[in-house]
């Protein structure tokens, strides 16, 4: 397992939750959700900075198939967004399919509802893709999906 916090990205279009890792890269915790539009790169390089994290685990959310919708090129677009304000091979994106259907499910189970259901679910969903992004680089020994690359 390689060392340093990692970030796992949901990006939304209405908010992007954010989640953090430990510095062993072992566990991920909700960390925070910020607003998407204006100035959301900008938060989440300064997040980044403000945690000394290694990399960024962004979610790529395709269908069940495995396929690749508008809502996939919209945070592949993000991500690159993101990977140009960042060190080379700092933003990777990971496929999350029923990140936040796992979240919902737990927050509900949790006893957590409503409203107060909709405040956090986005850190939540963060919190499981990041998670599955470390227990999958664990479990194989390979860094989790693809790096994104900017074009010169």
């Amino acid at each position: 397992m390689r060392p340093g916090v990692r970030l796992g990205v949901d990006v939304g279009s209405v908010r992007i939750g954010v989640a953090r890792s430990d510095p062993r890269g072992v566990l991920a915790s909700p960390l925070d959700t910020v607003k998407a539009g204006r100035g959301d790169v900008d938060r989440l390089v300064e997040l980044v900075a403000e945690h000394a994290a290694v990399e960024v685990i962004v979610g790529l959310p395709t269908s069940l198939s495995g396929q690749e919708g508008p809502a996939a090129r919209s945070a592949r677009r993000f991500a690159g967004w993101l990977a140009a304000r960042l060190p080379a091979g700092a933003v990777r994106l990971y496929d999350e399919r029923l990140t936040t259907v796992t979240a919902e499910n737990g927050l509900r189970a949790s006893g957590v509802h409503g409203q107060a259901r909709r405040r956090v679910v986005d850190r939540a969903a963060a919190t499981v893709l990041l998670q599955a992004a470390l227990d999958g680089e664990r479990s194989t020994g390979r860094p989790p999906g693809e790096v994104v690359r900017v074009d010169a």
